[in-house]
């Protein structure tokens, strides 16, 4: 898969030679509905014979057009996760168009001519949703007419589950109250972050449960405060694990949100290392525990839970 940046505008170097198959959205998350818009493309393209590409946006819209801080974004898909989910889903070309007020600011017919034409387009997928300016005059249903027949145009219908619709809205509320099992349903895959591992308090050591300290980036979206099952990837290998993303309010109030995961059967030194963390299961909410005894006997459960998770799971 080949990656590039357009600092509007469409630099016309970056159009590419033959005529592809273009599918449209932020995509954050590349989640079920998103992953049906790609293999609709997908299928589009290997039935004319053409490249697959995506164009999507290096910030969210709502930077822009709702004016939220670009530091206070949390995605599901940072741009390294989104690259390599998108790799996964077969796209040949990758376009990142960098979000400025320039680009918003376009009438829905120069967005067409210079972006959708600009990139060569034989065919433009995207969802039922998709808008490209003001929804009531810049979404699917008008698109063919500012085509005016220069490509065809393929709307994906909406992908429900449970009757409700996959968007990544939803996944954001599932993780934000803990909920990974259900937001790893609508993602179709076990949702990830990332994280070197940092120096801590050391306490887990003292309490039989040595833990690594992940520091996630600002960027990515952690599940909200919980205990959790969980794999981690570091240098080379998944380790199982369990996580506790809080406040470690047993041993004071007011204290930061952290992330300490207890890895099974790994005595590895490992600071410094980067990770990767595979959220798996929800185990139960933080507690505050009257001594260490508690938690130790807690831990203890909550670890014995975990393996057997992770035996289900086959892990």
């Amino acid at each position: 898969m080949k990656v590039f940046d357009i600092l509007p505008p469409l630099d016309a170097a970056l159009r590419p030679k033959k005529p592809v198959v273009l599918a449209l959205g932020f995509f954050d998350g590349v989640h079920l509905g998103h992953q049906a818009v790609l293999r609709r493309a997908r299928q589009e393209a290997d039935r004319r014979g053409l490249a697959l590409a995506v164009m999507t946006f290096d910030v969210h819209p709502a930077v822009i057009y709702r004016g939220v801080p670009a530091a206070s974004v949390r995605y599901l898909s940072p741009r390294p996760r989104k690259e390599a989910l998108m790799a996964d889903c077969g796209v040949d070309l990758l376009y990142f168009v960098h979000f400025t007020p320039e680009f918003a600011a376009l009438a829905p017919q120069a967005f067409v001519d210079q972006y959708l034409v600009g990139l060569n387009a034989a065919v433009v997928v995207a969802g039922f949703d998709y808008t490209y300016g003001k929804r009531a005059v810049a979404n699917m249903a008008t698109l063919p007419t500012y085509a005016a027949a220069r490509f065809a145009v393929v709307t994906v219908p909406e992908a429900l589950q449970d009757g409700q619709k996959i968007s990544s809205t939803r996944i954001r509320k599932a993780l934000d109250a803990g909920d990974v099992d259900l937001a790893n349903g609508l993602l179709g895959y076990a949702y990830r972050t990332s994280g070197p591992v940092v120096h801590g308090e050391a306490r887990g050591r003292t309490l039989g449960f040595p833990t690594a300290n992940i520091d996630t980036p600002a960027a990515e979206r952690l599940p909200g405060i919980g205990i959790y099952v969980v794999r981690v990837l570091v240098r080379g290998a998944w380790v199982p694990g369990m996580a506790s993303v809080g406040r470690n309010v047993t041993f004071g109030a007011g204290r930061p949100v952290t992330l300490e995961i207890n890895l099974f059967d790994f005595n590895t030194d490992i600071y410094g290392a980067a990770t990767q963390v595979e959220w798996l299961h929800y185990l139960r909410g933080e507690v505050k525990f009257d001594g260490a005894a508690g938690l130790i006997a807690q831990l203890q459960h909550d670890q014995a839970e975990s393996e057997a998770y992770l035996k289900e799971l086959g892990n």
